[in-house]
């Protein structure tokens, strides 16, 4: 009933959005003579405030198309490589012509970023994807928003997400190189010990855990405390609601991308709060740059997607309540998972000292965990200063902890190091 009165009330605001889009460019048109004056300019910054707050953001675009490599400019390109009903393998294909005239004549290490499936769409991690680009041939796990997709293709839960690494792994070639980053953390580990176990040519050449609840234990955040200290009903019985028509995944079971970013929200309601208040006032102050910085932001950030049931349900209970893999009880098709078979896999954990999302530790718990591997094949870092987005994205994750990962990727890859 909550997504059936979600949608009814964005409809049923459509009269005062249109309004204050009216507003909004009359108010802001050079040929209004008013549109300078102080009260001209207020009225026009609640109305563009008001219309951003209640529009729908829908599926960002990527809008990388090139990349600097030394003083050329790479044209880029976003391929679907590898796609089911769940997912898209995107592989951001750089142009050879340009790749010879800045002196790259051979191949660079091929490096699948895992995106999170936890709310927002892959594009969260566009900042990630423009740092790797210099130096690898880049992938990234673009997921489908569950209630685009049809009743009629089945189920999508934490073991087909697990499946669905592998697959894209395997789909390139041999040794790829893993970034996970966040929610991927646990299935992403699960594949690949997995595909050590049987001796998968397709295994990993490197594996990257950036801000991942390994061990949710350890640490613990709101988050976390949140996850143990419902029942598990509780979560089936207030966070899953059916999406309703006209949507193709209509019927659909699922944990709505709106209750996940309103949960997002509240963890930090006054700095949001404050965020929109700055705005308004940069766009009376007629201060256009700020206020763009601030639309690019929640351009992004209020664009979210939907999760369905038996993925979310089975996420909140393997990783953040029984906490199966780091107890050495998780199980995939009737398999134990068992990450002490990885023996030649780099692994590099990546964690911010002041992440509320995931505390220090859950990451580096992955060390622990893969007890065969030689210390050679491990790095531990814990970027200063920096909260969870920083982990992944912005400047200390580009001139700080992007050439860490850039570096031991080089060194763990058989082809490279």
């Amino acid at each position: 009933m909550l997504y059936a009165l979600h949608e009814a009330s964005f409809y049923a605001s459509t009269p005062l959005r249109l309004a204050a889009r009216a507003a909004r460019d009359f108010w802001g048109s050079p040929l209004n003579p008013a549109a300078e004056s102080d009260l001209g300019r207020r009225i026009h910054a609640g109305a563009d405030l008001f219309s951003n707050v209640t529009r729908r953001y829908g599926k960002p675009d990527w809008r990388i198309d090139s990349v600097k490599i030394g003083q050329v400019d790479v044209r880029v390109r976003p391929t679907v490589v590898w796609e089911s009903p769940w997912a898209r393998l995107i592989q951001f294909d750089r142009d050879m012509a340009d790749m010879r005239r800045a002196g790259k004549f051979q191949l660079d290490p091929a490096v699948l970023i895992v995106a999170p499936l936890s709310g927002h769409y892959a594009t969260l991690l566009r900042g990630t994807v423009e740092a790797f680009l210099p130096d690898h041939a880049v992938f990234i796990v673009d997921w489908v928003n569950a209630r685009e997709v049809s009743v009629l293709q089945g189920r999508f839960d934490f073991h087909d997400y697990i499946d669905h690494i592998r697959q894209m792994l395997t789909a390139l070639g041999p040794r790829p190189n893993v970034v996970a980053v966040c929610q991927p953390g646990p299935p992403v580990l699960a594949a690949a010990a997995l595909m050590a176990e049987d001796g998968d040519p397709s295994r990993p050449a490197s594996m990257t855990f950036m801000g991942s609840p390994i061990d949710a234990r350890l640490s613990p955040t709101v988050t976390n405390q949140l996850a143990e200290e419902k029942p598990f009903t509780w979560f089936q019985s207030n966070m899953i609601y059916t999406v309703p028509p006209p949507y193709p995944g209509m019927g659909r079971r699922v944990y709505p991308g709106f209750v996940q970013l309103a949960s997002f929200m509240s963890m930090n309601a006054e700095k949001h709060q404050a965020a929109h208040q700055r705005y308004f006032q940069d766009l009376v102050k007629g201060d256009g740059d700020s206020a763009e910085k601030h639309l690019e932001f929640y351009d992004e950030y209020l664009s979210v997607l939907d999760l369905t049931e038996e993925f979310y349900l089975q996420t909140i209970d393997i990783v953040f309540q029984q906490h199966l893999l780091p107890k050495g009880e998780l199980t995939h098709r009737g398999r134990l998972v068992n990450p002490q078979a990885i023996t030649d896999i780099g692994l590099m954990t990546v964690e911010g000292e002041n992440d509320d999302i995931s505390g220090i530790g859950q990451t580096q718990a992955a060390h622990g965990l893969c007890s065969s591997l030689p210390e050679t094949l491990k790095e531990d870092y814990v970027q200063p200063d920096v909260g969870h987005y920083g982990v992944f994205n912005g400047r200390r994750f580009r001139e700080e902890i992007y050439p860490r990962v850039r570096d031991f990727i080089l060194k763990s890859d058989p082809n490279f190091g």
